[in-house]
């Protein structure tokens, strides 16, 4: 009994350890996959970059890596650069350009962008939850629940939507209709 234990003892050790390097090892894939990445469209983007969707696929692994004022700024170029897209692909950049700005606390900025991004696509839910979000931020929670509600109408098993709903219902403390009908403070 006393020489399996620390057999034992040595063996759920490696196994720890095999578990423990094959989680690092995989995070640090991913890492250096995203690095290449960047370097790869920012090369590409220093040689004039003309497509709108090679920028907007720049400042999605910009946002990955966190450097929200490079993407904030790679949006902007590329909702000057589009040019015959379809109105989905405006509401995808518009909405990543308000998710940066919403990174970094401008959420006033951030709630146009999504407004601009919902009148390109009306039934965006990503949109509207981001919305949502902003309006929270503002402390309008009457408007943030009704953009959540509106979540619920096009997808009815929203995670996000339900759980901020019970949120601002539990933070408010008022059922649905008092908050709908929530008239300033």
């Amino acid at each position: 009994m006393m020489v399996n234990l620390p057999q034992t003892y040595l063996l759920g050790l490696c196994f720890l350890l095999v578990i423990i390097s094959i989680l690092v090892g995989r995070q640090l894939y991913k890492v250096r996959k995203d690095e290449m990445k960047l370097l790869k469209l920012e090369k590409e983007d220093s040689n004039t970059q003309e497509d709108s969707a090679k920028m907007y696929e720049l400042a999605s692994v910009q946002l990955k890596k966190r450097l929200y004022p490079q993407a904030t700024s790679t949006l902007k170029q590329a909702l000057k650069k589009l040019d015959g897209e379809p109105e989905e692909a405006k509401a995808l950049i518009e909405n990543a350009l308000g998710f940066a700005l919403a990174a970094q606390n401008d959420f006033k900025s951030a709630v146009i962008h999504y407004k601009k991004a919902l009148t390109a696509k009306a039934d965006y839910p990503v949109a509207l939850n981001n919305l949502g979000f902003a309006y929270q931020r503002l402390l309008k929670e009457d408007e943030a629940y009704k953009n959540y509600q509106e979540v619920l109408k096009l997808d009815p098993s929203n995670k996000t939507a339900i759980s901020q709903i019970k949120r601002l219902e539990r933070i408010v403390g008022k059922d649905k209709d008092q908050l709908l009908n929530k008239k300033g403070f």
